[in-house]
């Protein structure tokens, strides 16, 4: 894939940051399905959880690793050995996988 300086690339964090909103609980089934309309839509890389939160979400991290095959998968992460070890074990299906970490600034 070549690189084009121009090209403006869409990131959605419908997965992870949209399941923070109260009441909003989706099963892995409904997020490989958004994952895959959102591939369809041509979003370039979908922020798909935070594997070391918790079971289910590492599960959800795998599972849509598997079910895209254009889009970038990103798992997010805390800038700590532990938590990017655990979300590249997620990623590991993931054809285009990438790691996007931060620092806490909340307890």
């Amino acid at each position: 894939m070549l690189h084009d300086p121009n090209h403006l690339y869409i990131f959605d964090t419908t997965l992870r940051d949209g399941e923070q909103v109260p009441g909003c609980q989706l099963t892995t089934s409904e997020k490989v399905d958004i994952a895959k309309d959102l591939e369809k839509l041509g979003v370039d890389i979908i922020e798909a959880g935070f594997p070391v939160s918790s079971p289910g979400d590492f599960q959800s991290v795998v599972e849509l690793s598997k079910a895209v095959d254009d889009v970038i998968i990103c798992a997010l992460t805390r800038a700590n050995k532990n938590d990017i070890d655990v979300a590249a074990d997620a990623l590991k299906f993931a054809k285009r996988p990438r790691i996007h970490t931060g620092i806490g600034s909340s307890d």
